[in-house]
């Protein structure tokens, strides 16, 4: 199988670097307008460029792996083309994706202060090593606040509650205990409401569990997979 690592907000490929090192067959990808390109306006506007992007490459078996707004293109994808993955794994993500006003408003007047920017992207890394941390924050600052607020938008209008029944494959739902954009409850609520889906929770974990505790991350997966 190949795992396809999607980011969250504003991110880019290089939040999965200790996944795309562990796993043999794995493709990470910056998605448009991180920076390159011009970003998706909607969730399923993303998805609709990373089945292009998978078929472009010929990619077979694909497991996709998404972070908060990445699992949110997952969901979308699995429902936009239902015969083309063997499986979901969503990271701090959920079948609505709310976003606070508050976090939207910063990142509005974040577009003309840098600094405020900073002061809003560090404490997400604060539990990842010193050596990624330096490389998310560079990268944040490359991709900038307008890209970041898109995306949290897209999440904010993002909801597919309601259409469970229609995701017949295989999910696997991991969530940090101590994540705040995305608490526990909307993985718990995915292993409710799926019938065979699973549900992981790390301990001491936050919203970037799969960065700050790689190990326990990729356990999960590797379990996961062995299921499929």
């Amino acid at each position: 199988m190949h795992l396809f690592f999607i980011h969250g907000s504003g991110g880019s490929k290089d939040a999965w670097r200790h996944q795309t090192r562990y796993f043999k067959n794995a493709t990470a990808v910056d998605l448009p307008g991180h920076p390159q390109g011009t970003p998706c306006s909607t969730i399923p506007e993303y998805a609709k460029w990373v089945n292009a992007y998978i078929k472009e490459h010929g990619l077979s078996d694909v497991v996709l792996v998404g972070h908060s707004l990445g699992g949110g293109i997952a969901l979308s994808y699995a429902l936009q083309f239902p015969d083309s993955l063997k499986g979901l794994i969503l990271a701090g993500s959920g079948l609505r994706l709310r976003v606070h006003p508050m976090f939207l408003n910063t990142l509005e007047k974040a577009i003309d202060d840098p600094d405020l920017f900073e002061k809003f992207t560090k404490p997400t890394y604060e539990r990842i090593d010193p050596e990624l941390t330096e490389i998310l924050q560079r990268r944040a600052d490359e991709i900038g606040p307008a890209v970041m607020l898109n995306d949290m938008r897209a999440c904010d209008q993002f909801d597919v509650m309601g259409r469970e029944n229609e995701l017949k494959l295989p999910i696997l739902a991991i969530c940090g205990s101590d994540d705040a954009m995305t608490p526990p409850k909307y993985s718990q609520f995915i292993g409710d409401k799926i019938p065979g889906s699973r549900v992981v929770i790390i301990p001491g974990g936050t919203h970037f569990a799969f960065a700050e505790k790689p190990g326990e991350f990729n356990q999960a997966v590797e379990d996961f997979l062995k299921g499929i």
